[in-house]
Formats: C-alpha cells, structure tokens, sequence
C-alpha cells in the first residue's frame, strides 16, 4: 500500500519546489544581468569620447588658436629686436603658449605682478598685459646704467612708474607691427595696476586667450602675458583663418618691415672723420715734431675738406665754430 503524504509534508514540498524555482529564476536574471553588464561595459570601453566641460567652452577654433600664434611668434622677434637696441643688452622674448582660459582662471595664476589695461581700438573692449615685478625692476635697472638687478618688491615708486610706462608703450609699439596682417590696432594704456583684484576686464566665467611669454634680459628671468577677452576679438575671429592671414600678411609686410627697419636704423651709430689734408715730411721731421709745431697741408684754404662716414667720402665742407665748441659745416654732397 502506497505512503500517504500528511498534510504538513505536501506544504514543505510546495515550499521547498517555489523556493528552488525562485532561487533558479534569480541565477538566471543575474547572468543575464551580468551578460548584459559586460556587453555595454565593452561597448563603453570601445567608444572614443572626450570630455567636455560646459563651464570653459571654446570659443576659437584651432586654426584661429594657430593664427594668433603666429602673430604673437612675430611680436616676440619683433620686441627682441626692439628692446635689445633699447636697453643696448642682449634680450630675448620667447612664445610659450597661446590658450583659451576664463578670466578668473588667468587672474588666479598671477602671483606679483605690473598689470597694464589696454584699450585695443578700433576693438572695443580692454586687454590685460602683465610683466613680473622681478622682470620689470631688471630693466629699470638697466635703463639706469645698473646691471639689470631684480628687486624683492611689489610696488612702483613715482620715479619707476615712467619708466615703467616706456617699457610698456614700447612693446605695445611691437604688438600694432605684429598685428597689421589681421586688424590696424592702435593699443593705448587706460592704467597700471599692481594687484589683480583692481583689473576687472571680463567677468570672470568669460572665456579669454592667455598669450604666455618667456623674457630672458641677461641672466634674469621672467613671465610677461597677454589677456585679451574673447569679445573683444570677436569682430575679427574671421580674419584669423590661416590662409587669410597670410595673404593680408604678405600685402602689408613690406610697410611694417619698412618702418621696424627705419626704427632700428635711427637708433645706430656711425663712425665719421674729417680730413683737414695732407702732407708729406721727411722721418727725421717728423721725429723732431714738438708742440707748437706747425704744418703746411697739401689743401687749400678755398678747398671744401671730406666729411667720411666708414672711410667713404660722403660730403664737403669747411670748420667753423659753434660757441666754444669746433663744428663742421657742410657744404655740398660728394657725388661718385
């Protein structure tokens, strides 16, 4: 006779049938799970992404970033040139990087520096240039005859203040140069600043290109930069297309060439000599020659004496006197 199941039995078998079909159904949706986990996570893996930081958006593109470069390439030779026949010392200025930063960004990696507010017009707008104290005091130093020593300190007395402004108004003179092959700019200084919290030209989420240079005067080393806000170069980001660049560059080189050339030109200095005349003595005349001498030159009084400049016959001319000081007149032009 078959065994019967009580009552008590036939529920632990029901329970124990539902828990086993439970616990088969959980391991079935957990490799699913896991399957699926590992196909996106493969997937994930694969794909190429770039992150993308909706707080800092590029306003240039990279053939505009490269164009500036380029400009600023020019205006580092241009301000080594500049600055080296200025101070009469070997000066180099070199491009670091050019980048697109927000402003408060920029401001926070100044430590102690000279801020200058430029007004770029035609732009409207302000620009920021920034040369370290240490850079600044060398050479101040060396426009007053020292050896181009850095000072431990951060402000400008009313003496070095001017001095200062030449410096500044000579590299903008470089920046207008540089920048003739996209804009006619005619930088100006609305103020100088010693301390970042008084320099507010954007605010401070507006998105900036940071020009970072490397100054060598000497033995001395300094960081010099430029902050121009992206709105203020916004009438012209067309203009920045390399090829553009590069035609307008190639039209108005020679103007700019010609006038950097004259600038560093005027500044030169040229031997010159006046020949009063000749004459012809015998060795033991001239061995015997005392003070008081006196010697009859093969020139006639009438006779216009050479004005040389490097040995070459330029002009003719006559002495005269202006004051107590001996002068030379000149007369005509010595023609080939």
């Amino acid at each position: 006779m078959a065994d019967s199941l009580t009552p008590d039995e036939i529920e632990a078998l029901l329970s124990a049938l539902s828990a086993e079909e439970t616990e088969t159904a959980s391991q079935t949706s957990s490799a699913q799970s896991l399957s699926s986990e590992t196909k996106t996570r493969g997937h994930r893996e694969a794909a190429a992404y770039e992150v993308y930081d909706f707080r800092r958006q590029d306003k240039l593109s990279k053939d505009q970033l490269r164009t500036l470069q380029m400009l600023h390439e020019t205006f580092a030779r241009l301000a080594s040139s500049s600055f080296a026949a200025f101070l009469r010392t070997p000066i180099h200025v070199e491009l670091i990087s050019v980048e697109q930063v927000p402003y408060e960004e920029y401001l926070r990696s100044i430590n102690q520096s000279v801020f200058t507010i430029l007004n770029l017009a035609p732009l409207s707008g302000q620009a920021v240039l920034e040369i370290e104290f240490a850079l600044v005091f060398s050479i101040i130093d060396r426009m007053l005859g020292g050896p181009g020593k850095a000072l431990e300190r951060t402000l400008l007395t009313d003496i070095e203040r001017p001095l200062a402004t030449q410096i500044i108004q000579r590299a903008l003179q470089t920046l207008k140069a540089a920048w003739e092959g996209v804009v006619i700019v005619n930088p100006a200084i609305e103020g100088i600043e010693t301390s970042a919290q008084f320099v507010q030209i954007a605010p401070p989420g507006d998105i900036c290109v940071m020009v970072l240079f490397e100054v060598k005067v000497g033995e001395q080393r300094g960081a010099m930069s430029l902050c121009i806000p992206y709105m203020v170069l916004k009438p012209v980001t067309t203009k920045l297309a390399t090829q553009k660049w590069a035609a307008s560059a190639g039209r108005k080189r020679g103007e700019s060439f010609r006038r950097q050339f004259a600038m560093q030109i005027s500044r030169t200095s040229l031997p010159c000599k006046v020949d009063l005349g000749k004459a012809t003595v015998p060795i033991a005349d001239f061995l015997a020659l005392q003070t008081g001498d006196v010697l009859e030159l093969q020139q006639r009084t009438d006779d216009g004496m050479v004005f040389s400049v490097l040995k070459s016959p330029k002009f003719l001319g006559h002495p005269t006197k202006v004051g107590k000081n001996m002068a030379f007149q000149i007369t005509e032009r010595v023609t080939e």
